[in-house]
């Protein structure tokens, strides 16, 4: 039997010391580093090819669900086993849902740990036992389609840069605001969504991506509903948040029953268009370091039935041969984009 290999991530010492006489006692093991911090960690996973992480995510300089986000997607075949104090429902489902293979209180018996080391690692999900209860009392409570609070553009921006794994300090750099602004926002932020950490924000975003929907012309989820049978989700990709707002501005003036959402980059639209599968996205061509026809594809590869748009302000006719082969079924130009070519792009995705 080869080898398993494994990193320990702990900021302390003593449950490191703790975790490592655990595992040992386990055949084929062997411990490749131990770490007791984000950026360490990062660090050793580039340096160590391993199988197992076994990781506490309340780490300084970590966030835990960019961070897990980040290293499934990086490290497709490592298991990753959480070994935490936390017993909060929604960070431990927050946790799963970016992908960790288990879940275990650091309050549990040695034993158990060992077993969810095992189970892990044959490919199955493992969730402490204490936590088992939790989850499906918090499923039956959840039975009931939650109201989407209503949030303002400044929230809905914090919650997008959240979404995208930024800091506090990034934020603040982003939005040209002090960190403790951003500090009282994501406050008030919390409190709009019924949550009480950046982490249980997150959580809460993965399970209701329509929270970062505005309604067309009035942000008020109400109006948008007072239409159904005109109901429309558009993604605008646009690296220009005025131009989103223009253009989310000229939407809604011709159908305030649209439901808007944004996105600066292509992994937020391709994050977006997974979960909210729009009936229509409209793609600039040209993305800051990024292709809006790549974006295109993304899209189109996460959510078939949406009719994708592509706008530029310099058309070209190669980009038109990339953006039909990569699904695009129009194109705009920036510069004749007004009310009735907005009007004509949405009645055509309305069917």
């Amino acid at each position: 039997m080869s080898t398993i290999r494994v990193i320990l991530a702990d900021d302390h010492e003593i449950v490191r010391a703790g975790l490592r006489n655990a595992l040992l006692q386990l055949p084929n093991l062997e411990v490749m580093a131990e770490v007791g911090s984000g950026p360490a960690l990062l660090e050793a996973l580039v340096q160590h090819p391993i199988d197992l992480l076994i990781v506490d995510v309340a780490m300084p300089d970590f966030e835990p669900i960019a961070a897990m986000r980040q290293i499934k997607v990086q490290y497709p075949n490592v298991r990753v086993l959480v070994v935490s104090a936390h017993a909060d429902e929604s960070y431990v489902v927050g946790l799963l849902d970016v992908g960790v293979d288990g879940y275990h209180l650091k309050d549990q018996p040695l034993a158990d740990l060992q077993l969810a080391v095992q189970r892990v690692l044959a490919g199955e999900r493992w969730i402490s036992g204490p936590l088992v209860d939790r989850l499906l009392h918090r499923r039956s409570a959840n039975a009931l389609p939650p109201l989407v609070p209503q949030l303002t553009r400044r929230q809905h921006e914090l919650l997008r840069l959240l979404a995208q794994g930024h800091d506090n300090r990034k934020i603040a750099q982003v939005t040209g605001l002090s960190i403790k602004t951003i500090e009282n926002h994501l406050t008030r932020l919390y409190q709009a969504l019924g949550v009480y950490s950046r982490s249980e924000a997150l959580s809460y975003l993965m399970h209701h991506p329509e929270v970062l929907a505005a309604a067309g012309q009035t942000a008020d989820p109400a109006r948008a509903e007072s239409d159904p049978g005109k109901s429309l989700a558009v993604l605008l990709v646009d690296d220009n948040p005025r131009y989103r707002q223009q253009l989310g501005r000229m939407i809604g003036k011709t159908y305030p029953a649209t439901l808007l959402y944004e996105a600066d980059d292509v992994a937020e639209a391709v994050r977006l268009a997974e979960g909210i599968k729009p009936q229509l996205a409209l793609i600039d061509v040209v993305l800051t370091d990024e292709d809006g026809i790549y974006c295109a594809r993304r899209v189109k590869a996460v959510s078939p039935a949406t009719r994708v748009v592509l706008i530029n302000a310099y058309p070209d006719r190669e980009f038109h041969r990339l953006g039909l082969n990569a699904g695009a079924v129009a194109f705009l130009d920036k510069k004749d984009l007004d009310a009735a070519a907005v009007r004509h792009v949405i009645d055509d995705a309305l069917g």
